[in-house]
Order: C-alpha cells, then structure tokens, then sequence
C-alpha cells in the first residue's frame, strides 16, 4: 500500500535509505512540496537527512532546507564548507533566505561564505542584510526586486523589467524609484500593458505606496500589512531609498512566532520551548513560573492561617474558598486577555480610565448574575441568609476587583515597555488567588462578625 500520512512517509523513506534504494527515495519524493519533505524529514537522523539531500537535485534540496528549523538548517551547513554554501546553497535561494541560513553560522564561517561568492554585488547586499538587527524589517527583507525610474519610456521600462525579472524568482511589485534611488511609488501591470509605449512612467504610476523603514519592528510590519491588506510591502531607509521587499509568507511566519510567544507567556513559560526541547531546556523555561506560583501559593495558606478563628467558628467559609479563588482567576484572565489582544492588535480605543469604567461596569453586571446565584445555592442548601449573603457580596468584590485587574496590569506593562502578555496566566490567577481570599475574609468578618 502506497504510504500517505507523515508517519508512513517517514518510515518508507527511512526504509528506503537504509536499504540504499536510491532512485526509490526519488520517486518517493517526487511530486511533494518541498515544506511536506522537510516536514517528513525533520525527524530523521542527521545522516539520513544528508543522504537524502545527496540523491536531489541542488535546487531542489536548498529550496528543501529553506523549510527546516534553525536548529537542523545549523546542523546540515555544518556538513559543508563555506564554498559549498557559497557555490550550492545560496546560488538557488533568495536573499532573505539566505540571510536567515548564514545568520547562524559562526563569524569565521560566514566570512569563509561571502568571500567564495562570485558576484559582488549580491556579497554585498547580503553583508548588508546580516548587519540588520534580529527581528526588524531590514533583518527580514530581500533584495531581490523589479525597479524603473520614473524618467523612462514605458517601452524601455519594459526593457529594462525584462532584464531584471531574470534575477527575482517571483514578480510581487514594479517600484518607481529617482534618480538617487528614492521611492516614489509602484507601478500597475495593467497601466504598463494599457499605455502607450513612449508614455513617461512619471505619468502612470501609483504615489500612495505605503511603505516601512529597515529599522521598524517586525510586528509593526505584521500589524501596517493586515490593515493595508497588502501581500509585499517595500522597505526604505531614513532617507526614503528603496532597499529591499517584505512578502507575505515572511510576515506570517513572524505572526506565527508572536502568537506562540504570546500563548507560551500566557501559559507561564518564560523561554520559547518546542516538544522536543531538552531535560534542561524545558525546566528552565517552566520553573521561574512555577516559583511564582508556589510563593503565591505560601501567601495564600498565610492569608487562611490568619482567618483560621473564623474557619473554626464557621467551618462552611471552607467550602466557598476554592470558589472564591477560581471565579477570580478566571475573570481576571478574561479581562487581562482581552487588553493583550487590543494591545497586539493596535484596537484598544480610548485612555485607560475609560477602559476601567468599561470593565466596571461588566464587571459589576457579570458579578451581580453570580452573586446572586451562589446567594441562591448558599441559602437553598441551609447556610442561613446571612451567611449566603455575605458569600454573595464577596462574590461580586472579587469578580469587580479581578476585572479591573485584570485590565489595568497589562495596560500599565505595555505602557513601560514589557511585554502584556506576561500579565495572563500564573500571574493574574496567583495574585487574585491572594486579594480574593482577603477579601472574602474581610467581607465574612464585617458581616458576620
């Protein structure tokens, strides 16, 4: 039966290489995306990676290593010498992407890489990318790109777009560049191809390009491309010179790596871990949370010991005190989430104090159907209307306190630089876990006495 799923992939092609079947793992091979190859072979030793890369053609196989991790791209450059890189490699991939491979190497290495590449030009503009600092703009263009001046002919701009596809894999954009190559606009296909030939490009082009500079943060260029809906966006340098391109499958790459940031934060990580990380790597990423939370935790218990009269004098405190804690970790995760998503997402209208009256108000209308509920449950089941009563108002305390909380914690993080995101999770259901016994306790004794 013809292997179909990744697993069954990977097990034919591990077969195959190790009874030497070479043509067999060519024909295996045929025919699939180069992302499905590197994801069957993203498990497989790195001598079987190796054999298989040898048995492809060398356009084929560098379009395949674009596709692995880091962490195997590192391991398979290491197999080969800086010519090699310089000769096989980069000679079959864009600039971006081989931005990306070199950026890794050891200095000595990448030294060894751009002297053995035969055209100038293109050393140049690489040297040029790997001085970009890691996650701007400049660090996630390409130079590969059609320009024309704005002072020639349609008829030579053709010419001369020609000349310049031969380099550029995919034509995503014409830009309109000066005399000392500022950006001035793009340049519609279908004006090109519906004007006259000696039509000046000058009275044809687009001037409302938008535009990014090297610099700019990369979740800026994730966040200024969904909301022009633009799939290329060009990249400029103080001066407005054009420099390079940003397509859309390097930007959802970057709006990947920002969610798994975000989501591995609000889970309490404090490194970027994957499943297959190590022993070591996987503690130090999960602990310092965890320590957080066990010191919250001794909090917690001191809060219990110090009301531990009242939990004498009136036992039935207990059964409410998980309640209390759950109801406010969860609230204030809901509000703090939702001020993280406006934040990311540049959607969060109006000053803080707005948002605080806002949430009060959900706050106070969620926190009263709850109240109310629990009033309901506590005095249907014989704990006496005095003491449903009280579990009631500390119900809708905590559930107002958590919302307004929750909203203010990561609002007052972005706005001094540090990351929202690290305001959900362990540490919004830990602190609430503290504040929302205290103030269950406080509640009980002033009502109860």
């Amino acid at each position: 039966m013809t292997p179909t799923t990744t697993h069954e992939l990977r097990a034919e092609l591990r077969r195959l290489l190790s009874e030497g079947q070479d043509s067999a793992v060519v024909d295996l091979l045929e025919g699939l995306h180069s992302a499905d190859v590197a994801e069957i072979a993203q498990e497989l030793e790195i001598p079987e990676v190796l054999a298989m890369l040898q048995l492809l053609p060398a356009e084929r196989w560098t379009d395949i290593l674009v596709y692995f991790d880091d962490e195997l791209q590192s391991e398979i450059l290491e197999n080969f010498t800086g010519k090699e890189i310089a000769e096989v490699v980069l000679e079959n991939i864009d600039s971006d992407d081989a931005a990306d491979l070199m950026a890794d190497l050891s200095e000595e290495k990448k030294r060894e890489v751009l002297q053995n590449i035969e055209d100038v030009e293109y050393a140049k503009d690489l040297a040029d990318l790997l001085t970009h600092a890691e996650g701007t703009a400049g660090a996630l263009m390409a130079t590969e790109m059609v320009q024309v001046n704005e002072n020639w002919t349609v008829s030579r701009c053709v010419r001369e777009m020609r000349r310049q596809a031969e380099e550029v894999e995919v034509v995503h954009a014409v830009y309109v560049i000066d005399d000392h190559d500022i950006l001035l606009g793009s340049l519609s296909l279908k004006k090109l191809l519906t004007t006259g030939a000696r039509t000046p490009i000058a009275d044809v082009y687009d001037r409302s390009v938008r535009s990014v500079t090297s610099t700019t943060d990369e979740v800026e260029v994730a966040r200024i491309m969904k909301k022009y809906d633009l799939f290329v966006v060009p990249v400029v340098d103080d001066m407005g010179r054009l420099l390079g391109r940003i397509t859309i499958d390097d930007i959802v790459d970057v709006i990947q790596d920002e969610a798994d940031s975000n989501y591995q934060l609000m889970s309490g990580l404090s490194d970027e871990v994957e499943a297959g990380d190590g022993l070591f790597e996987m503690t130090r990423a999960r602990l310092p949370w965890l320590m957080v939370g066990l010191v919250g935790g001794i909090l917690t218990s001191t809060v219990v010991g110090r009301n531990e009269g009242e939990l004498a004098l009136l036992p039935q405190l207990a059964f409410f005190m998980p309640l209390i804690g759950a109801m406010g970790g969860n609230v204030g995760v809901q509000s703090s989430a939702i001020v993280v998503q406006g934040l990311a997402n540049s959607n969060m209208p109006g000053t803080l104090w707005s948002r605080l009256s806002r949430e009060l108000g959900v706050g106070l209308l969620n926190g009263l159907l709850c109240a109310l509920a629990i009033l309901a449950y506590s005095w249907a089941v014989g704990h006496g209307l005095l003491f449903a009563v009280a579990v009631g108002v500390s119900l809708l305390s905590v559930i107002i306190f958590a919302s307004l909380f929750g909203t203010a914690v990561p609002w007052a993080l972005n706005h001094y630089g540090i990351d929202p995101a690290l305001a959900t999770g362990p540490f919004i259901t830990t602190t609430n876990d503290i504040l929302g016994l205290s103030i269950y306790f406080a509640i009980a004794n002033a009502l109860l006495g």
